[in-house]
């Protein structure tokens, strides 16, 4: 029924068919070394926004995001060196992870490693890069995802939906991003900072910023699996 499309529609759905967005999910990617290169809040506060439209079942909307930036980096880095680790809320991965998903980590992990020059019997020098993530990978923003307790696993959906609809547009945008879950364990002295109540619960954080371009980390594209090994045509 073409002829029922209103101006407006046809200039949204032509700005649709513009927008390339396989470029934007070839692009992306988990980046490990930022420069120090400020991020505007406006720009941040517009890819949010943006980001809202990502899909929600029910229009719940669960995702509480705080961003930590500019001179508050600096403070919360501070916070945190004084602070220990904790007991995860959550399990990153689960107990005894089975095939293929333990050998396709494996496989991440000695990927980066070898890019960084790590050989596996240095210990100290990855348990050092490991603790990068409490530096953001030395990002000067980060992003902080939280989900109300009442919530299930629908709605914990609804945040990887969310997350990669900005980093999505983070890629548009110019900015690099890396999702960490790394911040499990440091959950309680997240929560202290960014003033997040109690009934919220911290789910991952995001390093934010300019790729350094220099570093052979971020020269790391992870594998994926050939389609006939995860997808069935019925």
């Amino acid at each position: 029924m073409m002829g029922l499309w209103r101006g407006s529609e046809w200039a949204g759905r032509a700005t649709l068919l513009r927008m390339n967005v396989t470029d934007a999910v070839l692009g992306r990617k988990s980046i490990r070394a930022f420069t120090d290169t400020p991020v505007p809040d406006e720009l941040l506060a517009t890819l949010l926004e943006k980001a809202s439209r990502a899909p929600s079942g029910g229009n719940v909307q669960p995702w509480r995001i705080y961003v930590v930036n500019g001179d508050k980096m600096s403070a919360f880095l501070e916070h945190l060196a004084d602070r220990d680790f904790e007991q995860p809320e959550y399990e990153v991965y689960p107990p005894g992870l089975s095939e293929p998903y333990r050998t396709n980590r494996f496989a991440l992990g000695e990927a980066m490693y070898k890019e960084l020059g790590i050989p596996r019997e240095d210990k100290p020098a990855r348990l050092a890069h490991m603790a990068r993530n409490y530096l953001f990978f030395d990002a000067p923003c980060g992003l902080f995802c939280y989900i109300d307790r009442s919530m299930g696993p629908p709605q914990w959906s609804d945040l990887g939906m969310f997350l990669q609809t900005f980093m999505l547009l983070a890629e548009e945008a110019g900015l690099a991003t890396c999702p960490q879950e790394a911040w499990a364990p440091r959950h309680q002295a997240v929560t202290d900072f960014v003033g997040a109540p109690d009934n919220e619960m911290l789910f991952c954080g995001m390093s934010v910023g300019y790729a350094d371009l220099d570093k052979p980390v971020n020269r790391l594209e992870s594998e994926r699996m050939p389609l006939d090994q995860w997808c069935t045509f019925v």
